[in-house]
């Protein structure tokens, strides 16, 4: 079973990763990563992470969280009242629950891309919100890998894994070393890479020569710069959503969703 431990202060050494360690530190120097919610928690279990610790209200033990802490035996479970949870952690936990999860070594960005048809590829985009949410509408729509440029946020940083809800978790990801180099990496595999991007070369989503690849990568970029001059260079096409109302383009989270929409391998 559970060790249950009731908190009464927060000098706690196995608190640190909750509160006292920054997201850099969860990352380098322990190998950590926060889930917060049951929902998530339950994905990362289901993938193959392993728990350290669990932190939640009292009233979840029994309640909501009680079938997960079964999934979790050994594993310590430290438990307080709202009030003192929200001085430790800076805000009241309105989910509840957080687990603190091992980190999984990453594979080798082209093994998940190789049996893949359709790849997202994410050049410099820093927003951890952006990043959670593409992951979200990867997983719903059809995307079977998502590789990364090294500058991007980390997807397993607290406010992208709760994002997702949980989807970091479920769609195979790593990291591009060489980049933008990587793209002939892609070609070589076999796939044709799209750029999200406003240029007067672009086609329109929509275009019947994209959906009829049958390998797809598509690269989407910041929300400020958008990609770079050499990474649209080395791409097959360029692709734009139609807009209205003179509205230029959509947050490349909304614009992730629709173009992994229109695109899916049928």
């Amino acid at each position: 079973m559970s060790q249950i431990i009731q908190l009464h202060d927060l000098s706690g050494p196995g608190l640190d990763v909750y509160a006292r360690l920054t997201e850099a530190r969860l990352r380098a120097q322990e190998g950590v990563f926060i889930a917060e919610s049951v929902t998530v928690i339950d994905h990362a279990l289901d993938a193959g992470y392993e728990p350290v610790s669990f932190l939640m209200e009292e009233r979840h033990a029994e309640g909501k969280a009680k079938t997960l802490i079964g999934r979790c035996p050994d594993v310590p479970v430290y438990t307080a009242d709202r009030s003192l949870l929200a001085h430790l952690t800076g805000y009241e936990l309105t989910r509840g629950v957080l687990c603190a999860m091992k980190r999984k070594p990453l594979p080798d960005a082209f093994s998940i891309c190789a049996p893949a048809s359709r790849v997202c590829v994410l050049e410099s985009i820093t927003d951890s919100t952006n990043v959670g949410a593409i992951f979200r509408s990867a997983a719903a729509l059809g995307a079977d890998a998502v590789l990364l440029s090294p500058d991007c946020c980390d997807p397993l940083c607290r406010r992208s894994v709760r994002v997702s809800m949980g989807t970091v978790c479920q769609v195979p990801w790593s990291y591009a070393a060489d980049w933008p180099g990587a793209i002939k990496r892609l070609h070589g595999l076999g796939f044709a890479v799209a750029a999200l991007a406003l240029d007067d070369r672009a086609v329109s989503i929509d275009d019947p020569c994209l959906r009829a690849c049958e390998k797809l990568a598509l690269v989407l970029g910041s929300e400020g710069a958008g990609l770079r001059p050499e990474t649209i260079a080395g791409c097959d096409h360029v692709v734009m959503i139609p807009m209205s109302r003179g509205v230029d383009s959509l947050n490349v989270a909304a614009a992730s969703a629709v173009a992994f929409w229109q695109l899916r391998r049928q």
